[in-house]
């Protein structure tokens, strides 16, 4: 049976585009990220069991903006966005990467972050600069493999195996679906325990 899901109160909080428009800098924050094709949305819906918070969409790169969820009072996940893909000017890109640049550098509330990769594509040159940025700031840092279900058994735990080699101490992974609902729990014990979420979904 699954364990109780204390981040199934997420709610959508606010988009922000430039940095003046975050949020008081107080409390615990996760940043999610992931290329505009990894399935990141999607992840996120399923973290949750909810499923529309996050924007899906057949066209890569929706998300456009530093999107923050409230779990609990100072509890929120931010949605960065997965410009490593998007087909935007590059002007845009520009701003996005700048914007998530100072987020890492200067945002105290920070305390985990997830890379969402494509299980059959990781560590791709996004993957890596976003890894690197939580390596710079000593984040804890938990890698999911997504769309898992997309390939057999033999293959996925060879895929996992070698991205764990890969990685190294830098960062945990696993295997994720969110068809499948493969890995879902693990992926909320991980993001409940960074917010140090209590019984009830409440910050302790």
């Amino acid at each position: 049976m699954s364990e109780t899901n204390l981040l199934r109160t997420a709610s959508y909080l606010k988009s922000v585009h430039e940095l003046h428009q975050l949020p008081p800098d107080g409390g615990w924050e996760v940043a999610i990220a992931g290329r505009s094709n990894a399935g990141k949305s999607s992840a996120i819906n399923a973290i949750v069991d909810q499923t529309s918070l996050a924007r899906t969409s057949k066209t890569p790169g929706r998300t456009q903006q530093l999107v923050y969820f409230q779990v609990a009072p100072q509890r929120y996940l931010v949605d960065l966005p997965g410009y490593g893909y998007a087909k935007v000017p590059p002007s845009l890109r520009d701003h996005w990467q700048g914007l998530i640049d100072a987020f890492f550098r200067t945002r105290d509330a920070l305390r985990g972050l997830v890379v969402v990769m494509d299980v059959r594509h990781p560590l791709r040159d996004f993957d890596q600069q976003m890894l690197g940025y939580g390596a710079a700031r000593g984040l804890s840092c938990h890698c999911l493999l997504t769309k898992a279900d997309k390939l057999p058994r033999g293959q996925q735990a060879k895929a996992l195996l070698e991205t764990r080699r890969a990685l190294g101490d830098g960062a945990s992974v696993q295997l994720f679906s969110a068809t499948s609902h493969q890995g879902v729990d693990e992926a909320r014990s991980v993001l409940s325990g960074w917010l140090d979420l209590g019984p009830a979904g409440t910050a302790v």
